[in-house]
């Protein structure tokens, strides 16, 4: 595979990133469409998305810096290549920077919380699976050794020394699995989103096909970095998508009680 897409002298272009940067811009393009079916404002959905790209670099490269402070002192010319560098962690941080900055400003524009969660749910999974066919690419996040016949090998030494991949040992192209399960989940979603009747279940869904889609391809990726619980019967993402789909089912969950509700406190009326 190719972690450098191109080159232009020494100024590089990384795969990982170029495909990430492709992935947002799908998403935000998609995000228009999806923010007029669940009636939001596009404008405000563009800025969310935007602010929560910012402060999601931000986190993890402030990261990124407190991790390798030390270090930096005495060669601030490895900031740059800091940027190369991909793990689960930094990963979790950006994510949960993004998060934060989405919720903060939803609130501050009093944007309907679940309408827009629904509005970002299959752009959210088609940015995923470009990201993670950058991966693929690039050798980040790559898969345990196997003998199938699709198996990928590396052979740059840029994986390696960017994301630690072993180089001349047939891998499971786990980032292609995952890509295609958050592109299946991003089309799935857009084909339930006109006909999901409460706001919310869109958002539910996501979190429920996100969460399967993270706890089974782990299966298959190394657990490098990425943490083990119960004697490595799980890793750190597996915990991670157990609590997705806890929280998706509790989404659907309520918003079904919600509906049935008025139709209680109505018979208790009648009565």
């Amino acid at each position: 595979m190719h972690p450098v897409l191109f080159h232009v002298g020494s100024f590089l272009i990384p795969s990982y990133g170029a495909f990430s940067a492709l992935g947002v811009l799908v998403a935000l393009f998609l995000a228009q469409r999806t923010a007029r079916i669940a009636g939001v404002s596009t404008a405000q959905i563009w800025n969310l998305s935007v602010i929560a790209l910012f402060a999601a670099l931000a986190g993890q490269r402030l990261l990124l810096i407190a991790i390798n402070f030390t270090d930096l002192r005495s060669h601030p010319r490895w900031m740059l290549g800091l940027a190369m560098i991909h793990h689960p962690l930094l990963s979790a941080a950006g994510a949960l920077a993004g998060l934060m900055a989405a919720v903060v400003y939803a609130r501050a524009k009093s944007m309907p919380a679940a309408r827009t969660a629904d509005a970002l749910a299959a752009p959210l999974a088609l940015g995923l699976a470009c990201e993670q066919l950058g991966a693929l690419v690039a050798g980040s996040g790559y898969g345990t050794e196997t003998g199938v016949r699709w198996a990928v090998t590396y052979t740059s030494v840029l994986a390696a020394r960017w994301s630690g991949t072993p180089l001349g040992i047939p891998l499971h192209p786990v980032q292609a699995y995952s890509a295609l399960a958050f592109l299946t989940l991003s089309i799935l979603l857009l084909v339930l989103m006109p006909v999901c009747r409460q706001a919310g279940d869109v958002a539910g869904l996501w979190l429920i096909g996100a969460g399967v889609a993270v706890y089974i391809t782990e299966i298959w990726r190394d657990t490098e970095g990425r943490g083990t619980l119960l004697r490595g019967a799980v890793d750190g993402p597996q915990v991670a998508a157990i609590v997705f789909v806890l929280a998706g089912g509790l989404v659907l969950r309520e918003r079904k009680v919600l509906e049935k509700a008025p139709a209680h406190e109505s018979e208790l009326n009648h009565g």
